[in-house]
């Protein structure tokens, strides 16, 4: 990951309706939300959820999948290793080979979808 991705991740991240809004799809797992379900859970207008949707979307950080009108969507858990293999890079004193078991767990599990 390049430090402009890691830095529209976090700034994506940054504003506590879109942080709200990646939770509850890290929660939702390989099953995603459809963008109205979201809405209705965190109470936001239509316009509003849209763009936190876009914003997490062009950062990498979630993906979408068309179902008939509605869309689906998921937490990008491969955008997020990849924010977290960035940002763990250099730990442990330039030995991020220690912190692998962490990414590894990352990868495993409901994550892989």
């Amino acid at each position: 990951m390049e430090k402009e991705n890691a830095l529209s991740a976090l700034a994506a991240l940054g504003q506590e309706s879109r942080l709200d809004i990646f939770r509850l799809l890290i929660k939702a797992g390989g099953d995603g939300m459809l963008a109205g379900e979201i809405g209705k859970t965190l109470g936001f207008r239509p316009n509003t959820l849209s763009t936190n949707l876009s914003i997490l979307t062009v950062a990498g950080l979630l993906r979408n999948k068309r179902e008939g009108r509605a869309i689906r969507y998921f937490a990008d858990f491969g955008g997020v290793r990849d924010l977290l293999a960035y940002l763990i890079e250099d730990c442990c004193g330039g030995a991020p080979e220690q912190c692998q078991s962490l990414l590894n767990e990352i990868a495993c599990g409901c994550l892989e979808a």
